[in-house]
């Protein structure tokens, strides 16, 4: 069998692998741990030490994917780095990350210098390799993982000083881990080798570096042209990736090169080549949006690959071996970086809080320490697989731990937006429609009709209350949450904007982070602020495309829509929530419902699941019926308290 077989059919059955892990790593979600944990624990169980589906040349066998893989990650890197969006905070930005870089990397060195005879592999070492693989290791400590930071970020919906310099902290600092770990690989390497350090290693070492940033620069032109040309983006994604492996494969060609023609190894750095590259097309060109976008698509597939990958590729005996290990290195790198926050936020003249948990955001780590923990394994083959079990198993930890700490902090900086808990449903229909004109008059009055409390609330002044006798229009100056409290907006099972897409968005912020809202509706002015509402949760009505959805469904299925919209006569549809105790468990089918009672479908716990007979309701369920108006009234009163 040729090599070229072997390969395709260890890629086929890697391929299976990783597409099992993306699945099963679904259920890590489920119990709250994290996606890459999911992943790296499958490709741990799938290699060649348990259920041995991938054997054991797996590493070395698809070695281009790990090179794929590692310039996307440089890239991915670069691509947050946009320096107009730090310069608000770069004072916070640059003195913290001055203290996490240089305690972090200084603090951890010593450290495992020092603790090197508690590592098994480093115990035999002389003082110089022991050295070496500090630096690398210490550098490793230092990276961050933006994709975890924006997750938490997003989750949280945080905004504001704290979040604006731990953000900026993170993609400068994986930034520059990457040049430190290319200044500190050739380092390491020259003193793992016993080779002199001399004015020739040193002019070696920035002909390195030269070349590397001009090559970096090549690449980002590179870039920008493919960018610039209308291709189909799933083609775009193809070139930027082969973009990226061509750095690889240069890498090679001058390693070796130099070593048969010159008797020395000549070291392109392809992680600073593809990080000064994504640099160059996210600061220095218009297309840093579409670049982020194409990110963005190919980086789960990208994630998957690479974190199974890495998991088949760690000893379970090594691993078993090194787990104490792990805990103190573990340790070790959250005290260098408490300290590196405290010196940080000192310089920067940050408050005492900020200086105190400055700390929190910067713990988890991700793509960044495993692509580099992976170039230590390759480099230094002799024990590169234990280092980078080590390294594995700390990243494992930080993964747990660092999520949880950032979402404390934030919320301890008073910079979270989540969501406040709903008000109890108080038995009766409240509704509250923010702005005064004719559409909200009609939607209160039309709501009275069926059986619901509607009342307004307006900024205009010169409203004529005894125009409206048969409503409750109440006078604001200004929408604050004292002032719509005042008028009891918080027992509202509904709310209802129509003002502009600025006024409604005020609003909607204040119903979703301080009142909890059950159900904020918006009618929209203008699409392009779709998603901002979507992300308040907000139930959106466009007025541009609701008359064209409207007709459309009346045309494909008019029974229906005439039913929803309430325009048979004496037929309507109504969603109760189960509140009767003793309804707790009792199947569908037997409800006893009125006979011309249909029940279309039951939310629970804000997902819709699949009804049949023998679905039993819990409390707080919300069955949507539709049935005569008589019909419904006598179901709500028996789904109530």
């Amino acid at each position: 069998m040729t090599d070229y077989q072997q390969v395709l059919l260890l890629l086929g059955g890697f391929i299976i692998v990783a597409v099992a892990a993306n699945q099963i790593a679904g259920f890590f979600q489920k119990i709250k741990l994290p996606f890459i944990t999911g992943i790296l624990v499958v490709g741990l169980f799938s290699g060649p030490f348990i259920f041995k589906l991938l054997p054991q040349n797996t590493g070395t066998g698809l070695q281009f994917i790990n090179d794929i893989s590692l310039a996307f990650i440089a890239f991915a890197a670069a691509a947050e780095l946009y320096l107009k969006e730090l310069r608000g905070r770069m004072k916070s930005i640059k003195w913290m990350t001055f203290g996490q870089l240089m305690v972090t990397f200084v603090g951890s060195s010593v450290l495992i210098y020092f603790l090197a005879d508690q590592i098994e592999f480093m115990s035999s070492m002389n003082s110089a390799s022991k050295i070496g693989v500090s630096i690398m290791m210490a550098t490793i400590f230092v990276a961050r993982s933006p994709a975890s930071a924006i997750a938490v970020i997003n989750e949280m919906r945080a905004k504001g000083p704290f979040v604006q310099m731990a953000m900026g902290v993170t993609v400068i600092k994986d930034f520059l881990v990457i040049i430190l770990f290319a200044v500190c690989l050739s380092v390491a390497t020259t003193l793992i080798n016993g080779d002199p350090f001399n004015i020739q290693f040193l002019l070696v070492l920035l002909a390195e570096l030269a070349a590397s940033f001009a090559i970096g620069y090549i690449v980002g032109r590179l870039l920008i042209l493919v960018l610039s040309i209308r291709l189909n983006a799933y083609v775009k994604m193809g070139l930027v990736l082969a973009v990226g492996y061509a750095v690889y494969l240069l890498y090679y060609f001058v390693k070796h090169y130099t070593e048969d023609h010159f008797g020395f190894e000549f070291h392109i750095e392809p992680l600073l080549i593809c990080i000064i590259g994504s640099f160059i097309v996210t600061n220095y060109s218009r297309f840093r949006h579409e670049f982020i976008k194409l990110l963005e698509e190919m980086g789960p597939i990208i994630y998957i690959c690479f974190f199974t990958l890495t998991g088949a590729s760690v000893s379970i005996d090594i691993l078993v071996k090194v787990i104490g290990v792990a805990f103190m290195l573990f340790g070790i790198r959250l005290v260098t970086m408490i300290a590196g926050s405290l010196l940080g936020g000192s310089l920067a003249g940050d408050s005492a809080l900020f200086r105190k948990i400055g700390w929190m955001p910067f713990v988890t780590q991700a793509g960044v320490g495993l692509g580099l923990a992976t170039i230590v394994a390759n480099a230094f083959p002799a024990w590169g697989s234990e280092f980078q079990t080590i390294v594995v198993a700390v990243i494992v930890l930080n993964q747990f731990v660092g999520p949880p700490l950032f979402k404390w902090s934030i919320q301890m900086v008073g910079e979270a937006r989540v969501k406040a808990n709903t008000p109890h449903f108080d038995g009766i229909r409240d509704a509250m429609i923010i702005g005064v004109e004719s559409q909200s008059v009609a939607l209160a009055k039309q709501l009275k009709e069926h059986g619901w409390e509607a009342e307004l609330i307006t900024k205009k002044q010169d409203i004529q209350v005894d125009e409206y006798p048969d409503l409750v229009i109440h006078k604001v100056d200004e929408f604050t949450l004292d002032s719509l409290t005042a008028h009891n907006i918080q027992k509202a099972e509904a709310v209802v904007l129509t003002l502009t897409d600025d006024e409604n968005l005020a609003i909607a912020e204040i119903l979703y982070e301080q009142v909890g809202t059950k159900d904020i509706v918006v009618r929209l002015n203008h699409r392009y602020n779709f998603e901002k509402f979507h992300k308040l949760d907000c139930l959106i009505v466009d007025p541009s495309t609701a008359m064209v959805s409207l007709m459309d469904h009346l045309v494909r299925s008019p029974q229906a829509a005439t039913l929803l919209l309430g325009m048979q006569e004496n037929q309507d549809t109504m969603d109760v929530e189960v509140q009767n105790p003793n309804l707790r468990g009792l199947p569908l089918r037997d409800l006893r419902l009125p006979s011309d009672i249909i029940v279309l479908s039951v939310n629970r716990g804000g997902q819709s699941i699949i009804t049949h007979g023998y679905t039993r309701l819990r409390l707080g369920d919300v069955l949507t019926m539709v049935g005569s108006n008589d019909s419904l009234q006598d179901v709500a009163l028996r789904f109530d308290r």
